[in-house]
C-alpha cells in the first residue's frame, strides 16, 4: 500500500509539472522584423519555472517564436530550436517534433510557430489528442494562437479577435490577446483561486537583439504553493509592467534607459544603485516598485554609489525600477531580483 501510495504522489506531482501553460500566442511582425509571444498559465514559480509559464516561450530574433507546452519537454524545445535555426518552415518543426518526441508521446503536446520568412510570414500549429480539454489552437498569417485546460473556445476567439483588431506595435497586440484571455478560470485549475491564471508573459525581439537580452520581457508569477487568492490577476499585473515600459522603452526606439545604472540586490537587506558610468548631469531619483505597480521605495540618489536600506519593505521575488533626472525623464529602468 506504501508503494502504491509513493507512485500516486510521484504521478501527481509530474502531471502538475507537466501541464505547462493554457493559453498563449506566437506572432511575427514582417513590416518591423519584430518576434514575440505572450502567454499564461495556472502555473507559479518554482525551481524548475522560475518565471512561471514563460518557461515555454522561445523567441529567436530576425528568425521566428516557437511554443512548447502542455506536456513542457526541454529536450523537444531545443529539438524544435535547433531546426528552426537550420531552416525549416514551422509546419515541417511540428511534423518533425512529433515524429521524434522526447518520449515517444506526442499526444500530450502542443506547439505554436510562427516565423518571418524574408517578409513572408509563415505559422503553423500542434494539438495533441491527449491534451487536458478544452483544448484547441487558431493560426493566422504570421500568428498563432494556442490552448489547453481552458474554460472553452471562447477564450482563443477572443485572443485573437483582440490581436487582429488591436492598432500599434506587435508588443501592444501581444499584450491586448492576452487581456482578451482574462477571464476567471481561463485555465480552469485558476477558477478557485479568483484569476485567469497564476502566471503571465510577454517578450518581443528586435531583429538584432540577442537571445538573451529581448526588447521586451516581462513576466509575473505567483510561487507555486501560494496561499489562498491572487489578490491580481496576473494578466493585470502584466500589463501594468508593459505600460511602465512602455514609458521608459516601448515610445523610445532606439533608445537604451539605463545605460551606465545599476541598481543590484548587495545582500541582506541592502540595495545599491551605481551611478559610475552615468552620463547624465545633476541628481536623479528612483523608484522600485512590485510587480503589481506599487510603489516600495522612492529615494533621491545623490551620489555616485548609494545604498539603501529596505528594511522589512521588501522579500524574496522581482520588483521593477525606474530612475528619472531632474526634469522627469528616464534615465534608467529595469528589474531587480531580490
Amino acid at each position: 500500500m506504501k508503494s502504491i501510495l509513493v507512485i500516486i504522489i510521484l504521478t501527481a506531482a509530474i502531471l502538475r509539472l507537466s501541464a505547462q501553460d493554457t493559453f498563449s500566442i506566437v506572432a511575427i511582425d514582417s513590416v518591423t522584423g519584430e518576434v514575440g509571444s505572450a502567454g499564461a498559465s495556472c502555473v507559479g514559480s518554482s525551481t524548475t519555472y522560475p518565471h512561471g509559464a514563460a518557461i515555454l516561450s522561445d523567441v529567436i530574433p530576425g528568425t521566428g517564436v516557437i511554443h512548447t507546452q502542455a506536456a513542457w519537454n526541454p529536450v523537444n524545445q531545443q529539438y524544435a530550436h535547433d531546426l528552426m535555426m537550420d531552416g525549416l518552415p514551422p509546419q515541417q518543426i511540428i511534423d518533425s517534433l512529433v515524429a521524434n518526441d522526447a518520449t515517444n508521446n506526442p499526444t500530450t503536446r502542443q506547439y505554436g510557430i510562427a516565423d518571418l520568412n524574408g517578409g513572408h510570414p509563415r505559422s503553423a500549429a500542434y494539438t495533441g489528442v491527449n491534451c487536458l480539454d478544452y483544448k484547441n489552437h487558431i493560426t493566422g498569417p504570421g500568428y498563432s494562437i494556442q490552448g489547453n485546460i481552458l474554460l472553452g473556445q471562447q477564450i482563443l476567439d477572443s485572443m485573437e479577435a483582440r490581436y487582429l483588431n488591436t492598432p500599434g506595435p506587435l508588443a501592444e497586440r501581444l499584450m491586448a490577446a492576452l487581456q482578451g484571455a482574462k477571464v476567471i478560470g481561463a485555465d480552469t485549475r485558476c477558477a478557485p483561486k479568483g484569476t485567469s491564471s497564476q502566471s503571465s508573459f510577454l517578450r518581443v525581439g528586435k531583429q538584432d537583439d540577442p537571445t538573451d537580452s529581448l526588447y521586451c520581457d516581462l513576466w509575473m508569477a505567483y510561487p507555486s504553493g501560494y496561499p489562498g487568492m491572487f489578490p491580481v490577476d496576473p494578466i493585470d499585473s502584466l500589463q501594468t509592467l508593459f505600460d511602465i515600459w512602455k514609458t521608459s522603452v516601448g515610445i523610445k526606439p532606439g533608445s537604451k534607459p539605463g545605460s551606465g545604472i545599476r541598481v543590484y540586490h548587495a545582500g541582506n537587506s541592502v540595495i545599491v544603485a551605481d551611478l559610475t558610468r552615468y552620463s547624465g548631469a545633476g541628481d536623479v531619483a528612483i523608484t522600485l516598485m512590485d510587480v503589481t505597480g506599487r510603489v516600495l521605495i522612492s529615494q533621491q540618489l545623490s551620489r555616485t554609489i548609494t545604498r539603501i536600506e529596505t528594511g522589512n519593505r521588501l522579500s524574496h521575488g522581482t520588483y521593477l525600477y525606474r530612475v528619472v533626472d531632474r526634469n522627469g525623464g528616464v534615465a534608467g529602468s529595469g528589474k531587480l531580483i531580490y
